[in-house]
């Protein structure tokens, strides 16, 4: 693989030149490193698409598997299916990181459309970290999507993150519940200059004692802008919170509107938003510690995100 797809690699899932468990590398749109393991197969699809079929057998438990996909150079439009099919009973933690590099005026951008099934009681942790970097006025794009369809007391736990260097996503989830089945996202963006970012979830919880808690936090910098849309919808006795949470400095703009749709009595649904600046007496109490103002915005900014 590029060495640039190694830089990337180590700033969006750890890696310190391999792979533990199961894994998938992906660079420009082509696989440069696969493994599969007695409970996790990887397969390329078959349909024609680009992209992966991961079977993760049932009773599977403490494995990892990563699906990292990099693109390392601009003029490249790179688009990937990704479908999880976790057994009942497994629990499995998935790393699907994203990096962006592109070093001249062209253009770079990964899409990747994620599909979750799982089946009943089974447990996913899911963790996707996204960066951008280069010299390169060519605009770094990641537009994912993930949809999830959980059985039965099923629990998939996201934790997403873009923490600077991309200019543009456009951030999709949707996901439709049994009764029972549990989903946790935690959200955390960061966007500056120019950059824009959008986040859409949507929630559909169909069975008795189905649960979601979306939680995003977001800084926005300079001139960039951030919308958050979430619709958590209840058609049975179930429960759901969403919350936006925003600190914007200089020029950063965000808006935020979640929406509650309630078709059962006993749908109990909450949602929070809340946008403001960073304090001044924040920044003023780390610089009677010894920072310069900067240094004390980027430590009120590393633990809000934290």
């Amino acid at each position: 693989m590029k060495s640039v797809t190694e830089q990337l690699l180590k700033l969006m899932s750890n890696w310190m030149g391999s792979f533990s468990g199961a894994y998938n590398v992906r660079e420009d749109g082509a696989c440069v490193g696969r493994q599969s393991t007695d409970n996790i197969k990887i397969e390329s699809k078959l349909d024609g698409k680009p992209g992966l079929d991961i079977h993760i057998l049932s009773g599977a438990k403490g494995e990892t598997v990563s699906i990292p996909a990099c693109v390392t150079h601009g003029d490249v439009d790179d688009l990937v299916y990704n479908d999880f099919y976790v057994g009942e009973g497994a629990e499995v933690t998935i790393v699907a990181g994203c990096g962006v590099h592109t070093e001249n005026g062209e253009p770079a951008r990964h899409n990747g459309i994620h599909r979750f099934f799982l089946s009943k009681n089974a447990k996913v942790k899911y963790v996707e970290k996204h960066v951008g970097t280069g010299s390169g006025q060519g605009i770094r794009s990641i537009d994912p999507v993930t949809e999830a369809i959980l059985d039965e007391g099923a629990v998939l736990e996201m934790d997403t993150s873009q923490i600077g260097g991309v200019d543009r996503t456009d951030r999709r989830t949707r996901a439709k519940l049994a009764a029972g089945a549990k989903l946790l996202i935690r959200e955390r963006l960061l966007t500056e200059k120019e950059q824009q970012a959008k986040t859409e979830f949507e929630v559909e919880m169909n069975g008795e004692g189905a649960a979601t808690d979306l939680v995003s936090r977001s800084v926005a910098r300079g001139n960039s802008h951030q919308a958050y849309r979430s619709r958590i919808v209840g058609n049975a006795p179930c429960s759901g919170h969403s919350e936006c949470d925003a600190l914007i400095a200089d020029h950063g703009a965000v808006d935020a509107a979640p929406e509650l749709t309630a078709n059962h009595g006993d749908a109990a649904l909450i949602h929070e938003a809340a946008i403001g600046k960073i304090a001044g007496e924040q920044i003023l109490k780390l610089r009677t510690l010894g920072l310069t103002e900067e240094e004390a915005e980027a430590k009120i900014v590393e633990g809000f995100l934290s």
